[in-house]
């Protein structure tokens, strides 16, 4: 399998890296693997020796991917580092806390710059290795992208956008033999958010609203995201997985006066 992960230095991204690789290594299957990110942290190189001592080619570039130029370049040179591409995961994103009265447009523009023009960008740039190869593409969107999230509001409708981007291209696509998916996480404890669970019993509070009764994990999310970019999904496409423990479906749950479950 030759794939690229953008955003993937930890967390969501570093633990797809190595669920392909487990299972690729399942399969009897060799990953030749380009990883992405902003270049603001250094280079994740715990991930990239776990993924050399398993065998996987790994290649770990850098850029700003609110600049569509630099989408072209990482695109270009992921095709040149791989020779093709079977696996295309957009997992690159930033939230950016803000009410919308007093949201500036600029912050507005940069969120969707982030987190969802990114994909169409590169998935025009991988167009014809992905229908060459039939392979796929899964993009990480959010529960926040489903339901309306206040304070959120940017990040809600870029995330939003990025899901209905992925299943007008699963439409155009289809006759390519590409499939497009994504998956919606809710709360997942990583690195970026792992402050908010340092706020006195702001991780148990939390794991209260979860049907399922815990935040999920970076692996929770890796392992819908390799299921839809694997065989095992070969019929699958233009489809939103939420991964979110039940919280998005719970709201009905929590009005007063209902009948005891």
């Amino acid at each position: 399998m030759k794939a690229i992960v953008t955003g993937a230095s930890d967390g969501i991204g570093g633990a797809v890296a190595l669920r392909l690789a487990a299972d690729c290594a399942a399969r009897g299957e060799g990953l030749e693997l380009v990883l992405t990110a902003s270049g603001r942290k250094p280079a994740p190189q715990g991930l990239l020796d776990a993924l050399g001592a398993q065998g996987v080619r790994a290649v770990f570039l850098t850029g700003d991917m609110s600049d569509a130029r630099v989408c072209a370049d990482l695109a270009a040179r992921t095709l040149e580092a791989l020779g093709g591409l079977d696996v295309f995961v957009s997992n690159a994103g930033q939230s950016v806390p803000h009410r919308l009265a007093e949201l500036a447009v600029a912050d507005w523009d940069r969120t969707f710059a982030v987190n969802t023009r990114p994909t169409f960008v590169l998935a025009q740039a991988f167009h014809g290795a992905l229908a060459a190869s039939r392979g796929s593409i899964v993009a990480v969107a959010s529960m926040s992208g489903l339901r309306p999230h206040k304070g959120l509001g940017a990040y809600s409708a870029a995330k939003a956008a990025l899901v209905m981007l992925c299943r007008s291209l699963a439409q155009e696509w289809a006759a390519d033999g590409i499939r497009v998916n994504a998956v919606a996480p809710g709360m997942v404890r990583t690195p970026l958010t792992e402050r908010i669970y340092q706020h006195g019993d702001v991780k148990a509070r939390r794991e209260a609203l979860v049907p399922l009764g815990r935040i999920g994990t970076p692996e929770d999310i890796a392992g819908v995201v390799a299921f839809l970019a694997g065989p095992a999904a070969g019929y699958v496409t233009g489809q939103v997985i939420l991964a979110d423990g039940g919280i998005a479906d719970s709201a009905l749950g929590l009005i007063p006066g209902l009948p005891a479950s």
